[in-house]
């Protein structure tokens, strides 16, 4: 039997291997068409904070935007993943007082801010933290919204029998073209539900994402309004230092990138972004050991696998990126900046070798 993870990363402390990340992906085109993996394309994981714009797709398709005036910042952060920042606490309340909804109504529970002066803020003050401090605090607030805009309960929002948790999860089938009864769903971190799919059909569905020629229009300029919104306003989506944000920027409109929990990852390459007449790309990326994020001195946290791993992909794919917005460091240095070490990628992109169970 195959394993489905192969090594993608290593970290080297002067002349010794000390640690491996292993890890799968699929890199799939808007067409169905497998362009390369490593590791099993069909390993079925959870997309966490990954299915964010696939959470709120059916609100937009349903004009939810328009209904409460949503602008597009306000949208990426309900496509968020954000850090708790002055700007993200200000634009949650702002889609709050849009709507007609308290932060009490709000099922996420809360966490501790990423942003380092939020982080400070609220200890220095002896404050804890709220729900609208918690990352997905964006994405509930929209799943209120939702509700509200079709007169569902909102008492019980979370609930995967709810109307608009079946509706999510339907949208999610049909954009990755994987049977609904097969997708399963548990408990995320913020108490919402959250889904497991085979990394190809998670490929798959970024790419039809920021490539929705071919769907249905209404479904197809929804998407176009997400992926728009999430990269016209990238710090909305993970913070001014976050690899989302910096990617994105970095990219200049030709991709989109959201990260989720346990070492998973997404990016969607638009149309056009490799050469003239490419289709859009969907990348979906899982690190083995779950990629836990550190928290350095100065309050900032960060994942050492996935932007690694994620910009090695697009380097063998030919796209280029500026590297110096990225600020990813190949090198391993200590508390005095002394180089103590190296990071390598060691995968070659390969298209070849595993059957891909396409849901059917």
């Amino acid at each position: 039997m195959n394993q489905p993870f192969v090594p993608l990363l290593e970290a080297w402390r002067g002349d010794c291997l000390e640690s491996l990340h292993q890890g799968a992906f699929a890199i799939v085109n808007a067409k169905g068409e497998l362009l390369a993996c490593a590791g099993d394309p069909s390993h079925v994981t959870f997309l966490r904070s990954s299915a964010k714009p696939f959470q709120a797709l059916p609100f937009v398709e349903h004009g939810g935007v328009e209904a409460f005036d949503f602008t597009p910042a306000e949208l990426a952060l309900i496509c968020a993943s954000h850090d708790g920042a002055a700007i993200h606490l200000n634009t949650v309340r702002a889609l709050q007082e849009k709507i007609g909804i308290a932060e009490s109504e709000l099922q996420c529970g809360a966490h501790w801010p990423a942003d380092a002066h939020s982080y400070r803020a609220l200890i220095l003050s002896g404050r804890e933290p709220s729900p609208n401090y918690n990352n997905c605090s964006g994405k509930h607030t929209g799943m209120l919204a939702h509700a509200r805009l079709h007169g569902w309960s909102t008492h019980d929002y979370l609930d995967p029998r709810h109307p608009l948790q079946q509706e999510i999860l339907q949208s999610l089938a049909e954009m990755c073209d994987y049977p609904r009864k097969r997708i399963q769903v548990a408990i995320d971190g913020c108490s919402a539900p959250t889904f497991a799919l085979p990394l190809y059909h998670a490929a798959l569905g970024i790419a039809r994402l920021c490539d929705p020629r071919g769907l249905p229009e209404r479904r197809a300029w929804a998407s176009r309004q997400i992926v728009q919104a999430m990269i016209a306003h990238p710090e909305m989506v993970d913070g001014e230092d976050g690899f989302d944000t910096l990617l994105m920027r970095a990219a200049r409109g030709r991709l989109l990138s959201k990260g989720g929990a346990e070492g998973f990852q997404v990016i969607g390459i638009l149309p056009n972004a490799l050469a003239p007449g490419s289709p859009g790309i969907g990348i979906a990326l899982k690190i083995a050991d779950g990629d836990l994020p550190l928290r350095s001195a100065d309050g900032r946290t960060s994942s050492r696998a996935r932007p690694r791993v994620v910009m090695e992909i697009l380097r063998q794919m030919g796209l280029s990126i500026d590297e110096a917005i990225l600020a990813i460091d190949p090198l391993i240095r200590n508390h005095r900046n002394l180089v103590v070490g190296s990071y390598r990628a060691v995968f070659r992109l390969d298209g070849g070798r595993w059957p891909v169970d396409r849901g059917r």
